[in-house]
């Protein structure tokens, strides 16, 4: 809710989509660090995967090990292509754990206050290999490194990771 406007729009979306009241059933993943039950809420849907889909929510790749990653991650990349929801800024916003990662440490205060990731921000749980499009040798394969999260390869924010390599 911190991330205004993007917080509280999801929110509403959430409201929406699955009414208070609703039956749902819980699919346990894993518990974070603060012992919280981490689970797939499937209502009449898969309500977590309705939200990515719809750009409401971002493809936490931490939590994925349990779930359908894939499934989850070409929902993330139709909603960035469709610009939905946090998509219509290109790039997308401020990943909410960066976002509670700034503000816990003090960290970029642009970032932290419009919402917006700063050029060339990659996902946290991407941390690790980065790439440069002459490395990754091929364009098929910087749009299947785009649609696991790699969104820095997508320099315009367009929806096409390294265009130098058609």
């Amino acid at each position: 809710m911190a991330q205004a406007p993007y917080g509280a729009q999801s929110r509403a979306y959430l409201q929406t989509r699955l009414r208070i009241g609703a039956s749902v059933t819980l699919l346990p993943q894993t518990v974070d660090r603060y012992g919280r039950t981490v689970a797939e809420v499937i209502g009449e849907v898969n309500v977590n995967l309705a939200m990515v889909e719809d750009g409401q929510a971002f493809a936490y790749r931490q939590y994925l090990g349990q779930c359908n990653a894939k499934e989850y991650l070409d929902a993330e990349y139709r909603a960035s292509r469709s610009r939905y929801g946090v998509w219509r800024t290109p790039g997308g916003i401020t990943r909410p754990w960066e976002f509670r990662r700034a503000r816990r440490t003090g960290g970029n205060s642009r970032a932290v206050s419009s919402g917006v990731a700063p050029a060339g921000t990659a996902p946290a749980a991407i941390a690790g290999q980065r790439y440069r499009c002459k490395q990754i040798g091929s364009f098929a394969k910087a749009q299947e490194l785009l649609r696991q999260g790699h969104t820095y390869l997508d320099g315009n924010g367009d929806g096409v990771a390294c265009e130098s390599l058609r």
